[in-house]
């Protein structure tokens, strides 16, 4: 019987590479399974309701759509930005606050249903602000 080739792990820097490569909803669930072997690897599995509660919190504008933001700011600093283009910001600005609540919500009442803080549930899984004053 041949023997079979034993594989190296992969690294980190590699998964976040190919993860780099996913679509923003396969993203998405990608982080949440992530999050969710965590905190199985820790001891804390996931109540169902705390799952839809990650998935909020990690929900984000595709890259794209920061690119554009990024894009669209420059073009107002360098006042080039036309009207179109304003109310495109407009509209981008508008999802981003959305998302910002949304996923404040979701991260107060995950921290009421583990007995925590914010601050604190933050801190235990790594998770950073969705984005700065972009």
């Amino acid at each position: 019987m041949a023997a079979m080739p034993v594989e190296p792990p992969v690294g980190a820097d590699e998964l976040l590479s190919s993860a780099g490569r996913l679509s923003p909803g396969e993203v998405d669930r990608f982080v949440a399974d992530v999050i969710a072997l965590r905190a199985q690897r820790t001891g804390h599995v996931a109540r169902p309701e705390e799952a839809a509660l990650l998935s909020v919190i990690n929900e984000g504008l595709p890259p794209d759509a920061w690119q554009r933001c990024r894009v669209l700011k420059a073009r107002r600093r360098a006042e080039t930005l036309a009207d179109d283009e304003y109310a495109e910001l407009l509209r981008l600005s508008d999802q981003i606050e959305m998302l910002q609540a949304r996923r404040v919500e979701a991260l107060v009442a995950l921290a009421r249903l583990r007995n925590s803080t914010p601050e604190a549930l933050m801190g235990e899984l790594g998770i950073r602000p969705l984005g700065k004053a972009w």
